[in-house]
């Protein structure tokens, strides 16, 4: 039995301090214990994040990591250097890094390699666009972007699958498709890694999943948790979304 997850990634949101004030409500929660949630504030809240967590349930993520150990590469950060200060969890491939800052499929599993060699369990982002839904090309952009994952390792690495044509463009991914891709998705994953870690490996949804629809989506049969974006920077809404998964 998969043991659901629940990741909030907070984007360029939040200050220091309202990190902080967020971490410390989100601790007073009466949170179920069979779901593993992860936050996963801004680069520089990161350390208060670590402090505020220690002892604590409740994992901490990046939002991005360099595929280096070091080296000229401004304003990137190592993956050790993440691990120094307490993260244990990082996202690679966003689609919003994909869209807006070139990253390809070969950079996101560059960066799956170094942050797993490093000790980063790794958040893979997948999806495929509006034009690529509508041109009936799902399934074949789904294949492309897992067909080179075979060298990490699956005990430390979940899926996230972004139908990006279904963020912030008005339409909807029903249960129907989300289940269809994320069928799809284990398929991929036993051809990389056999059944048994395909039975094993999260595959979240990241969709736009809110408390109201978290119910009907958390219940699908592939669909393990979510990537969550807007919902998870208010504290009941997170909540919720993560209590749903318990349901």
């Amino acid at each position: 039995m998969r043991r659901p997850l629940i990741a909030g990634n907070w984007k360029m949101h939040k200050t220091v301090a309202e990190t902080g004030a967020f971490l410390e409500d989100l601790l007073a929660e009466d949170l179920p214990p069979s779901v593993d949630v992860v936050c996963c504030p801004t680069f520089v809240a990161l350390p208060t994040a670590a402090m505020i967590l220690t002892g604590s349930e409740l994992g901490l993520g990046a939002q991005n990591v360099h595929w280096e150990s070091s080296g000229a590469f401004t304003a990137e950060v190592a993956a050790h250097m993440l691990t120094e200060i307490g993260v244990g969890w990082v996202i690679v491939g966003h689609s919003e890094r994909r869209e807006l800052f070139g990253e390809t499929d070969e950079s996101a599993l560059a960066r799956a390699r170094a942050a797993q060699e490093a000790g980063l369990e790794v958040i893979y982002c997948i999806g495929e666009t509006l034009d690529e839904r509508d041109g009936g090309d799902t399934f074949a952009v789904l294949e492309r972007q897992t067909a080179d994952l075979g060298g990490l390792d699956p005990a430390h690495l979940v899926l996230a699958y972004e139908p990006v044509w279904a963020i912030g463009t008005g339409r909807t991914a029903t249960p129907t498709q989300a289940q269809e891709a994320h069928a799809f998705l284990r398929l991929q994953v036993a051809k990389l890694f056999g059944g048994d870690a395909a039975e094993g490996l999260r595959i979240l949804y990241g969709g736009s999943l809110k408390p109201a629809n978290a119910h009907e989506l958390l219940r699908l049969a592939d669909v393990d948790g979510g990537l969550i974006g807007g919902a998870s920077l208010d504290v009941q809404s997170f909540s919720a979304i993560i209590r749903a998964a318990a349901d």
